[in-house]
């Protein structure tokens, strides 16, 4: 029988003086029994840095291997912004690049890797890829803070996100990388 997933809840106060947005949000988020807690909060915050209007998690989540870990979607529906999780794969994003206007690719792990790799395929619009690093370091931090109702206030400002919550504030270092 299949481990079933774990449900978290987030309420955030967004503030990113980078892009003047401010929202409050409130969704859940299901944790995939194959799925890290580090994959599952980087999804969390690719999410709150990347909102805007028509934003969604893809409902096929990581069942759907073809499809976005995140998406925004237009007004007719099309997808607008492809959102990644981690180190996907250069023919993923060569696609992505083809299916969407902007593709943003967030990763927790060595951002060089993703690169290196990036950088010896070809890519549909390469040079237009958003791609941030989120510290590893930081994660492991905030993965001890995570709960199953979470009530965070973050602000993203001159590459670092500060993540406060009951009990404790953490400074995110956030990289940008261009292939």
């Amino acid at each position: 029988m299949a481990l079933p997933s774990k449900l978290f809840r987030f309420k955030i106060e967004l503030s990113d003086l980078e892009k003047s947005t401010y929202a409050s949000l409130d969704f859940r988020v299901a944790q995939h029994p194959s799925e890290s807690l580090t994959y599952m909060l980087t999804r969390v915050l690719a999410y709150a840095l990347s909102y805007e209007e028509g934003i969604e998690f893809s409902s096929g989540g990581l069942s759907d291997p073809d499809g976005p870990c995140i998406k925004v979607l237009d007004a007719g529906g099309n997808t607008k912004v492809w959102i990644e999780v981690g180190n996907p794969s250069a023919i993923k994003i060569h696609r992505a690049s083809k299916a969407a206007g902007l593709v943003k690719i967030y990763t927790y792990k060595n951002p060089q890797v993703l690169l290196n790799e990036l950088n010896s395929e070809t890519i549909h619009r390469k040079e237009e890829l958003e791609i941030f690093s989120i510290a590893s370091n930081s994660l492991d931090q905030l993965e001890k803070q995570v709960k199953k109702d979470n009530k965070w206030t973050v602000i993203n400002m001159d590459g670092a996100m500060m993540v406060n919550g009951e009990g404790f504030d953490l400074q995110i270092e956030v990289g940008r990388h261009k292939a």
